[in-house]
């Protein structure tokens, strides 16, 4: 229960300092014989902060609550 609740408080705190997870997707546009022309999209997926306090409260309350058995 140990482990999990560290790995709930590290995602937490992840989750607050970067708010979002960004990647480039590249898509082929034109392929005629040996050219071929390829675009790049910066993509982002939302990480709401308040999603990543309730994963940093729950690894705390877990912590605690191990201590006091």
């Amino acid at each position: 229960m140990k482990m999990v609740a560290v790995v709930l408080i590290v995602v937490g705190v992840f989750m607050l300092i970067y708010q979002g997870i960004t990647y480039t997707k590249r898509k082929t546009v034109a392929d005629i014989g040996p050219l071929t022309v390829q675009t790049e999209q910066n993509k982002t997926i939302p990480l709401p902060p308040i999603v990543g306090g309730l994963t940093l409260a729950g690894g705390i309350a877990l912590v605690l609550a191990g201590k006091n058995r």
